[in-house]
Formats: C-alpha cells, sequence, structure tokens
C-alpha cells in the first residue's frame, strides 16, 4: 500500500498518532492539557462524522484493489484517530465522567487502533482473509456501540426512547418539599445535562448536595436568596440568550415551577421540610397544592369504556350526557326540569355511574334520591345543586365522596351543619355559597381555615339590594 501512494509519510502519520492515543489512554491520569491544546479537543463534535461514514464505506470496499479504496482508508484511518484524540482532549477539559463516558472514550480509541492495525496489515502486504474479514466485522460493531454511547453522552441515555409523556411520579399527601416536588422538576428539565455521565458546566444537579455546591458558573442555588441564584437568573434571560436554561430547542419550564424553585430556595432550600410546615399564606403551599392536582386525562384512562350507542339510548330532552375533552370516558351530565319530573330520570344513569365526573342538577325538585345516586359516583368532581331545596340530612349523603373539587349550593336550605362535610373533602376547591341557612360568623371561620380553597359568596347584600331598589318601578 505504501508503494501505491509513492510515499509513507501517511505510515509515520498513523504509527504516530497511533502511539499517542495509547499513551494519552496509559497515563491519563498524570496528564494536564494547556489551554490551546485543550481547545482541539472543541473540535471533537465535529470532525466525529468523518471516520463513522468513511470507515462503513471501507469496510464494505476492498482497499487492496483500488487506488481510491486505499485512500479512502488512509483517511478514515486518519480522521479515526484524531477523533479519538480530540475526545480525549475534550474529556480532560470538561472534567466529565461517568459511565457512558467512560465506554464511549474506550469503544473509540479501540476501533481507531483497530483501524490502524488493520491499514497497518495491508500496508506490509499481509492480507489473511480470515483476520481481516474478523477485524471489519469487530470495527463495524464497534461504529455502532462508539456512536450509540456518544449520542447518550450528549443527549441523554433516554434520547432514543419511544416518545412518552414527562416523567411524573405521584405526590402523597404530605409531601417532602425537595424530594417531591424540586428534584422532580429538575430531572424534568436539568438532569439531562448535567448528571453523572454528563455534567455541562462541571455542574451535577442529581442531589442536593452537588446542587449546593455548585459548578464553573459559581453558585447554582443561594439558600434565602434567589435572586443571587445562578439557576433562577438563567431561567429568567430571554430564550435567544445562549445562557438561557433550558438551551435553545428543549422545553422551557413552566411559570409555576420557575415559582416553586424561587418560593423553595427563599425559604433556604430545605431537604426535610414537609408542605404541612408551610403556612397558609406561604405562596409556595397554594403552588404546592396545584401541582398536587393530577392530570384530568391521565386519572379518565382508567374509566370503563362506554359506547356511543348507550349515550344516545340514555340522553332526552332534559337529560344531555357529554363526552369530556371531547373523546375520553368521562362523562358530564345536564338535567334540565321537565313538565312532569321524576327522579328516575337520573337513577336510569347508574350503569354508567362510575364514568359521570361532572352532574348539573341546577334548579330540579332533587331530594334523598337524586343525592343517593350522586353519592354513588364515585368520580364524581364537579356537582351542581345550587337552586335546590335540599337540607343538611340530605347532602350528608355524599359524605362518602372523596374526589369533589367542585360544589354549587346556592339558594338553598343546608345550614351550619353542612360546613362539617365541608371540612372533610380535602379535594375541595372550589365553593359557590349564598343565600343559605349557613351562618356568616361560620361561613367566615371557614374560608379563614381554608385559604386554598376559592369561596364565592355571590354579591354583596348591599350592593345587591342596591341595584334590586334601583330597578324596582316606584309605587303611588
Amino acid at each position: 500500500m505504501a508503494n501505491t501512494f509513492k510515499s509513507k509519510w501517511a505510515d509515520y502519520v498513523i504509527f504516530g498518532l497511533s502511539i499517542f492515543l495509547i499513551f494519552c489512554l496509559l497515563f491519563e491520569s498524570y496528564i494536564e492539557l494547556p489551554p490551546l491544546v485543550a481547545w482541539i479537543g472543541r473540535w471533537h463534535p465535529l470532525i466525529l462524522h468523518f471516520p463513522i461514514v468513511l470507515l462503513i464505506i471501507v469496510i464494505f470496499l476492498d482497499p487492496s484493489r483500488s487506488r481510491i479504496s486505499q485512500l479512502l482508508l488512509t483517511i478514515a484511518v486518519l480522521s479515526a484517530l484524531l477523533t479519538a484524540i480530540s475526545g480525549f482532549f475534550l474529556g480532560k477539559e470538561t472534567g466529565s465522567q461517568g459511565d457512558l463516558l467512560f465506554w464511549h472514550k474506550w469503544l473509540g480509541a479501540t476501533l481507531a487502533i483497530l483501524a490502524a492495525i488493520w491499514y497497518g496489515l495491508l500496508a506490509m502486504g499481509r492480507r489473511p482473509k480470515f483476520l481481516i474479514r474478523g477485524m471489519q466485522i469487530l470495527m463495524g460493531g464497534l461504529i455502532v456501540f462508539t456512536g450509540h454511547y456518544g449520542g447518550m453522552v450528549t443527549h441523554g441515555e433516554d434520547f432514543l426512547a419511544l416518545p412518552s409523556a414527562r416523567k411524573s411520579q405521584e405526590i402523597p399527601e404530605n409531601p417532602l418539599i425537595y424530594t417531591h416536588i424540586v428534584q422532580p422538576i429538575l430531572e424534568n428539565n436539568c438532569v439531562q445535562c448535567h448528571n453523572p455521565n454528563k455534567q455541562k458546566g462541571g455542574l451535577l444537579m442529581t442531589d442536593l448536595s452537588a446542587l449546593l455546591k455548585g459548578g464553573e458558573s459559581g453558585n447554582t442555588i443561594i439558600p434565602g436568596q434567589p435572586e443571587q441564584s445562578e439557576m433562577i437568573r438563567r431561567l429568567h434571560l430571554p430564550s435567544g440568550d445562549e445562557e438561557h436554561m433550558p438551551p435553545e430547542g428543549e422545553r422551557p419550564l413552566e411559570a409555576d415551577e420557575i415559582r416553586i424553585l424561587e418560593r423553595w430556595i427563599a425559604l433556604g432550600a430545605p431537604d426535610t421540610m414537609r408542605l404541612e410546615h408551610l403556612e397558609p399564606s406561604e405562596p409556595l403551599s397554594q403552588l404546592i397544592r396545584d401541582l398536587m392536582i393530577p392530570d384530568p386525562l391521565k386519572k379518565w384512562e382508567t374509566l370503563p369504556a362506554v359506547a356511543d350507542s348507550t349515550l344516545i339510548n340514555l340522553s332526552s330532552d332534559y337529560l344531555s350526557l357529554i363526552r369530556m375533552a371531547g373523546t375520553t370516558n368521562a362523562l358530564k351530565v345536564n338535567a334540565y326540569k321537565p313538565p312532569e319530573y321524576h327522579a328516575q330520570m337520573l337513577l336510569d344513569l347508574m350503569p354508567i355511574r362510575e364514568n359521570i365526573v361532572e352532574l348539573d342538577l341546577s334548579g330540579l325538585p332533587i331530594g334523598q334520591d337524586e343525592l343517593s345516586f350522586a353519592a354513588n359516583c364515585p368520580n364524581l368532581e364537579w356537582l351542581e345543586i345550587d337552586q335546590t331545596p335540599i337540607s343538611d340530612e340530605e347532602i350528608d349523603t355524599l359524605r362518602i365522596l372523596q374526589k369533589i373539587r367542585l360544589l354549587k349550593v346556592f339558594e338553598t336550605g343546608i345550614g351550619d351543619k353542612s360546613v362539617g362535610l365541608f371540612r372533610e373533602w380535602k379535594t375541595l376547591k372550589n365553593l359557590y355559597i349564598w343565600d343559605t341557612e349557613i351562618s356568616p360568623s361560620v361561613l367566615e371561620e371557614f374560608k379563614t381555615e381554608n385559604p386554598g380553597i376559592l369561596i364565592n359568596t355571590g354579591i354583596d347584600s348591599e350592593i345587591r339590594s342596591y341595584f334590586v331598589d334601583s330597578d324596582s318601578i316606584p309605587t303611588e
């Protein structure tokens, strides 16, 4: 092969680069790179594509039969060695560690050295067919696995995973704020680039101690000072800024996620604080409670299937059954008052009671039968029983419901006793209540105890009387 090229320069360069690469690998822990040499490593992502393509081409050709294939082999081996060496320099400059980088480095170096040996055998005119074929197969496998590990180092371990929803976990009733709230936010948005296998900027974000240690840019978080924390500063930069995090092309954090991080840092970035330790007036408390509300579409995936024909058969001019979000098995039921009302129109819905998520019985002359039906809808989240003649005894039937988020009971006959029921519903977020028998003092106490519940008490009586009086026709 050397005679074909009329020069042994390629032989000497390939031999020298091979020895240098082996030296770097053997004495890695003793090597300190000057800035200019370390800068060469930054060319690694640019040149690594050449050996991948060229080696694949040469593997399927016979370099001994044509001048073009011999030239391609020379370029492929040189680029493979330069890529491996520049990759070594890049790893030393960034200080990155981890299993992924370990395997990428050693597989890449093995591939480059194996390619150099192949070149040497052909250059010396020794071409044992069995050995050459074996080396070609081995190099093909090394190309695949080296590239795969390199991709995981650059883009994360799950880069080639099938598309899926963002990672989520069930939040317990009284969560640890760091473990159950903050860390999942970081896992979903930051850890991909700041983990033991890939520490961009020398920053590790997989645990609190590493987060407090920070990276090359300084203090990632400063307990008690969110405005001075590097992480918060970068989150608020314009999306086009090169320092903005997450980087361009990645999903930005939601506004509430940023607020959670800010408030957690403002409270000292604790790792043992729980939700119950927060004052009701603390903004972080409400942010976490909002986060704990499950994604409706995900919850509804487990509901029993219900056919369109069933909904058509059960519907009438005075009863509408609508699928939530268009195609789910979760149902919204609206009942209207017919000329002759009977509770049976609701009781006929018992076969699909598990699918009913919203139920509107406003303005109907309902009683115990209808509320017993509602109590048998285990997935009921939204209940409108306003402007009905219900009492404390009848509404108490609903005590077994565990998912009520919104309740409308204005203009009903309920009294102070029903407030005890509202206290038991930990999922309650919205309550519409006025013109009832509940005393103002009891209702005010309930509002004070539950700042997380949006309580709508209607139009102030003085304002209402003003409009009523002003709209009245004067009598003589």
